[in-house]
């Protein structure tokens, strides 16, 4: 018996068919900063509060054991035309490159997802009080997570001088 060849068949790329995702807040973002701006959040304190119909305290359950947590929200209120799906100059500064979206944590995003790691200063029943976390006033919230060391990067961080400088006034 011959052995036939392998022929390689060239790689053509799959159009990516949008489906919608269905997400349900999991509780809401109670007090905090009422406003919408950018840097200062290191001392802002806030309650993330679980939804009482959907749970129970047993949902927050050794959650307390951790001292840092990853919350996702939605920002609510951004604008549908307001959302950016190419490239910007981040917070709209000329002096910093322009950089497609997705190179960059604006909250115009094409999702409007936010995901923040804060610090977690106890649990009480549905609420979760939390520093650093930055999301405003009635913010959905679509997750929780502990924060747990082995999911940060493994090796050397990398980024460019632009975002030290946005990040130096954040938190």
């Amino acid at each position: 018996m011959t052995e036939q060849p392998v022929v390689a068949q060239p790689v053509v790329a799959q159009p990516v068919v949008a489906q919608p995702v269905v997400a349900l807040p999991v509780g809401r973002v109670v007090g905090g900063r009422g406003d919408v701006r950018d840097d200062a959040w290191g001392d802002v304190t806030a309650v993330v509060r679980l939804d009482a119909a959907r749970f129970g305290p047993e949902a927050l359950a050794g959650l307390d054991a951790f001292s840092h947590l990853e919350v996702v929200y939605h920002f609510d209120r951004v604008p549908e035309e307001r959302i950016e799906t190419g490239a910007r100059h981040p917070r709209g500064n000329t002096d910093w490159p322009l950089v497609g979206i997705f190179a960059q944590r604006g909250k115009n995003r094409p999702n409007r997802l936010g995901v923040s790691r804060c610090r977690l200063l106890r649990v009480d029943g549905l609420d979760v009080h939390v520093q650093g976390l930055d999301a405003v006033d009635g913010t959905p919230v679509l997750d929780i997570k502990p924060y747990m060391t082995e999911f940060g990067p493994q090796g050397p961080v990398d980024q460019p001088e632009w975002s030290t400088e946005i990040m130096s006034r954040y938190y």
